[in-house]
């Protein structure tokens, strides 16, 4: 056995001559213990926020989503859009069309996104999970189209969920310029009915401005035939989501963009990740205040222990095996704090999980009641290694400088 590790044990676990130093030095154990808990829970917590507003978006966004890289908008029979339809691995293929409208109702107006889709949208999304109201998804039937919209865009225009009077959508005419005897002449003007239901993604980019219809409706007013803004594609459920995509970018070349969900909301989980690296990086220094303990603790098992070394340096020992018996002692703690913190953490993180015992408030305004965890590997690797990394580099220096001055 290495003699310096089995020194250092023996005086870790061994009983001193003052018990104040078995108290620092479960002090310092517990200091490390309860930084390196609050990384794995805080962590945890953004992971289950970040998991949460994916599953919003999941119910709205695509798994893929091909746009033109220049341009508004292209043509849907292109050989290399056909091509992607024909792809084994896509369970559904649907054209898509946004674009900005003015709508009005009764004296109410406001700017909005219409987004056409085709029939098959709901085989695209789980777009069933956030409807509310009476009626049912339809987006156009042999007399009238439909417009779903938003509940906080029905709320701006006082429509309610199921309006009577219809919807009036306003666009300007393709190549044509703003009359200013008679403005209304340069714009297109249709109306769209309510299907009894809203939706409600819990995102202000989605519920306050966008209407689902049908692709032709939009296509009739801006004067289109096969054009379009987007493709969305449903994989299979054995489809490989990484390497379908690759195979598509290799498919349709430089001209076109393929997103999946996260590179769609890219700003939303950007700033989800910044916060979360913020907060690991302030975590990771209260760890370094907490690691201040392990000094003190070491300091004084130094004091305690001199005649021992005296014993040891009478045996032949040198100073630097003296001073490793020292500094694996520091590192013995710090492996015990992040050993039992990770592993009450991930306790805490269960119990959150199943019984969400740290609730948001009873005021019933927050989309889930406790907040939510989501345990990642890779955070709890990240989280073990970063506690071991500061708590042997926080006693390196101090243990060879109080080598040198106390003993």
């Amino acid at each position: 056995m290495n003699l310096p590790f089995y020194i250092a044990r023996r005086y870790l676990f061994s009983r001193k001559k003052h018990n104040a130093i078995n108290i620092i030095s479960a002090i310092s154990v517990c200091g490390v213990a309860l930084a390196t808990l609050a990384l794995i829970c805080t962590l945890s917590v953004f992971n289950g926020f970040q998991d949460m507003v994916a599953g919003f978006f999941t119910a709205f966004d695509p798994e893929l989503k091909i746009t033109i890289r220049e341009g508004k908008v292209f043509d849907a029979q292109d050989a290399r859009i056909q091509s992607v339809r024909a792809l084994p691995q896509v369970a559904v293929f649907t054209q898509t069309l946004e674009e900005n409208a003015m709508v009005q109702y009764k004296d109410r107006q406001t700017m909005a996104v219409l987004k056409g889709v085709e029939d098959n949208f709901e085989n695209l999304t789980e777009i069933d999970s956030i409807l509310y109201g009476a009626g049912e998804f339809l987006l156009h039937d042999a007399i009238v189209d439909y417009g779903v919209m938003g509940v906080e865009l029905v709320s701006t225009l006082g429509t309610g969920i199921q309006f009577v009077d219809p919807l009036q959508v306003y666009l300007p005419k393709r190549g044509s310029k703003v009359n200013m005897g008679n403005p209304a002449a340069s714009f297109n003007h249709e109306y769209l009915y309510s299907p009894g239901v809203v939706f409600v993604v819990n995102q202000q980019k989605y519920d306050s401005q966008y209407i689902l219809t049908s692709l032709d409706f939009i296509r009739r007013m801006l004067d289109y035939t096969t054009e379009v803004s987007a493709i969305e594609l449903k994989l299979k459920p054995d489809a490989n989501l990484s390497s379908v995509k690759s195979k598509i970018e290799r498919l349709l070349g430089d001209d076109f963009v393929v997103h999946d969900r996260y590179e769609q909301q890219a700003d939303v989980f950007r700033i989800m990740e910044i916060e979360k690296l913020i907060s690991y990086l302030f975590l990771t220094f209260i760890l370094m205040i907490a690691c201040f303990n392990v000094i003190g603790s070491l300091s004084m098992l130094i004091l305690d222990k001199k005649d021992d070394v005296k014993t040891l340096r009478n045996l032949g020992a040198s100073d630097q095996l003296i001073s490793r018996i020292f500094l694996i002692e520091g590192r013995l703690i710090s492996l015990f704090g992040a050993v039992f913190g990770l592993v009450f953490g991930l306790i805490l993180c269960f119990l959150q999980q199943r019984y969400g015992l740290i609730s948001l408030g009873s005021g019933g305004s927050f989309v889930v009641d406790a907040y939510p965890v989501s345990v990642h590997a890779l955070d709890v690797v990240i989280v073990f290694f970063t506690v071991l990394a500061v708590g042997f580099l926080s006693v390196w220096y101090p243990v060879r400088y109080l080598s040198k001055r106390l003993l």
